[in-house]
């Protein structure tokens, strides 16, 4: 287990809860004998707060894959946007997708990121370009926050 007291690593620690809150950590040798009955072996697993991560534009349209493969392959930014990629083509694709499409392809990123650690999360909109299509976007990552055990901002 990492701590900020510490600074590093603890071998064989222990975290006394009461109450859903962390109210110990320490050495396990030093962990008191009230905590014995209740106690669960995390099997050496690596205890760390959760991530926030402040700025994701989670919601968006379409799927820039292809982007990906033609910057590895050299392309310049410039090559991509020509060939109908860039950031203009997430805008349409935001665009042109319905709150239900903007969830359903949000989900498995948000999932991902939850299964990385992160528990709180900002969500940019702006792909949207009118007061309508932004507030589909809004509404879609409070849909999101509605779904998953996260906090999004």
């Amino acid at each position: 287990m990492v701590s900020a007291k510490s600074y590093g690593l603890i071998e064989d620690a222990a975290i006394a809860v009461r109450d859903g809150r962390i109210t110990w950590v320490g050495a396990a040798v030093d962990l008191s004998s009230d905590w014995a009955e209740n106690c669960v072996d995390l099997g050496g697993r690596l205890v760390t707060p959760a991530f926030i991560d402040c700025h994701t534009h989670l919601v968006f349209g379409g799927n820039r894959a292809l982007e990906f493969e033609m910057r590895l392959e050299g392309a310049s930014y410039e090559q991509v946007a020509r060939a109908g990629g860039g950031i203009v083509s997430s805008m349409s694709a935001t665009r042109a997708a319905n709150e239900d499409e903007l969830v359903a392809q949000a989900l498995p990123r948000l999932d991902a990121m939850i299964a990385e650690g992160v528990c709180l999360l900002e969500i940019k909109s702006g792909y949207g370009l009118t007061i309508a299509d932004e507030i589909k976007m809004l509404r879609a990552a409070r849909r999101l926050a509605e779904l998953r055990p996260v906090r999004i901002v």
